[in-house]
């Protein structure tokens, strides 16, 4: 049972969560280091567990665990990762899915030799094939839905694994970017509506090539970017070169807006839009949408500060930072027995009195999800002597759940899909509250709503959906973590 003196998931409950990142490196003789610097760029889209799979000399070799990259990569584990090739993955699971098991990447053996593959995304058709698989005869040992692709993959002839790739992935309906890796080769795929990010990077020492889920991770691995892969794209990267497939229909180009929003990293570029620089576009247009009679315009640290910045430049209010991060917190941590009000809160964030008392604060947010987390947000900053709360949200109010690789709550416990933006206002307890609009979020991307997914916002699915959120998930008999 747990103890209720434990708190979990602190302030991040409260925000969507990106499931996971990709990387992939071929052609560099410490692969293996490369890949964990990668994967240690992108641990914002994960933090349960990672992974690493090198390949040398036709031998696949692995190393995964639980917990953030430095805690499962030391000196040791990166020393039993030979070669010139390998991928790795971080991942962030649902409810009940965080166990040793559930690692990637997925490593198997089958009668084509080894295979590996992380995924970024999530089959929403999963469940319906793995009930067809396990009727003839498979026998799964994760409830992933990456290994239904290692099983679809098996079934596949043909002697090409690009080609028998791609015929597994005609099967699935969903979001997917996969690094994969054989003895010999590293491949990429990118869903044919392109849901989740992937670019192709070059080693500048060695000449060598990098698959990554964001552009992020090529800084530090010492990659020049070269593009990002294109939906419906399969790429093949061997000592013959690059090979670029395009087995899929096209239909159109889908990628998530919230990655502009919240997932990806201020620093990376995605699809040739700098995410930085779009955050405070979205801060702009709410300065326009919503301005406010106030003294200070103060960011939830981190993911507000690009947009409050904005807000701050197109308002001409000061910007500051009245909420303080503690960057040190791990996911678990024990609160005491007379625990204060909204103490799971404080220990993340601390208001900055000196800053905010007397002051009518304008407070930009990311999202609100539940509503939870942004009710004790204001309630903070009012004790902290703030005159006026007036609360801003870099997206859009959030009504539906994402089926497309992003961990979020039933339609039920999402506060806009419940209510009206007046009575969010009321439970929350701000003196105003201003969403950005669709349009206004699009013209800041650099778009006009066509090629993005904006589901959670507009109840606009791309693809078929499942029978309600909790199908995504199917359960396993409990085992220690």
């Amino acid at each position: 049972m747990q103890n209720d003196n434990v708190v979990q998931h602190a302030v991040d409950d409260d925000h969507f969560h990106d499931e996971c990142g990709v990387i992939g490196v071929f052609g560099h003789p410490e692969a293996a280091n490369l890949t964990y610097l990668g994967l240690y760029a992108l641990q914002h889209r994960g933090q349960e567990s990672a992974g690493i799979v090198s390949g040398d000399q036709g031998k696949l070799y692995v190393q995964r665990g639980m917990g953030r990259v430095a805690d499962v990569f030391g000196l040791e584990q990166i020393g039993k990762l030979p070669g010139d090739q390998a991928i790795g993955h971080v991942r962030y699971s649902t409810a009940g899915g965080s166990v040793l098991r559930n690692t990637q990447p997925v490593f198997i053996n089958y009668r084509h030799g080894a295979f590996a593959v992380g995924h970024n995304g999530n089959l929403v058709n999963a469940a319906e094939l793995r009930t067809r698989l396990e009727r003839e005869g498979a026998i799964f040992h994760t409830d992933m839905d990456t290994e239904v692709v290692v099983h679809l993959l098996a079934r596949v002839p043909g002697d090409d694994t690009g080609t028998r790739l791609a015929a597994a992935l005609q099967q699935v309906s969903g979001a997917y970017s996969l690094v994969c890796l054989t003895e010999s080769r590293l491949i990429g795929v990118r869903d044919p509506m392109g849901f989740r990010p992937l670019v192709l990077g070059r080693l500048i020492d060695s000449g060598g090539f990098v698959l990554a889920s964001e552009t992020c991770a090529l800084d530090l691995m010492g990659a020049e970017f070269v593009r990002d892969i294109e939906p419906g794209e399969l790429i093949v990267i061997s000592k013959e070169g690059i090979e670029s497939r395009k087995p899929f229909a096209p239909v159109g180009r889908r990628m998530c807006v919230f990655e502009y929003i919240y997932f990806a990293r201020p620093d990376s570029v995605l699809d040739g839009v700098h995410v930085y620089s779009a955050r405070k576009r979205i801060g702009q247009a709410l300065a326009r949408l919503h301005p406010r009679e106030a003294d200070l315009v103060v960011p939830v640290p981190d993911s507000g500060v690009a947009a409050a910045m904005g807000y701050a430049e197109a308002s001409g209010l000061p910007f500051e930072l009245g909420l303080i991060r503690n960057h040190y917190v791990g996911r678990t941590f024990i609160q005491p027995a007379q625990r204060g009000r909204d103490f799971g809160v404080k220990v993340k964030l601390n208001a900055q009195p000196n800053i905010l008392r007397g002051k009518r604060v304008v407070l930009v947010d990311d999202s609100i999800v539940r509503g939870t987390t942004s009710a004790k947000i204001v309630s903070l900053v009012r004790a902290a002597g703030a005159r006026e709360v007036h609360f801003v949200v870099s997206a859009p109010p959030t009504t539906g759940p994402c089926y497309y690789g992003i961990d979020t709550p039933d339609r039920s416990q999402l506060i806009a899909a419940q209510h009206t933006i007046e009575e969010v206002r009321k439970i929350i307890g701000a003196d105003s509250l201003g969403y950005i609009s669709l349009e206004a979020l699009y013209e800041a991307v650099g778009g006009c709503g066509q090629g993005f997914c904006d589901a959670c916002f507009s109840d606009d699915y791309p693809l078929p959906t499942p029978e309600g959120h909790g199908s995504r998930q199917l359960h396993l008999i409990e085992e220690l973590r």
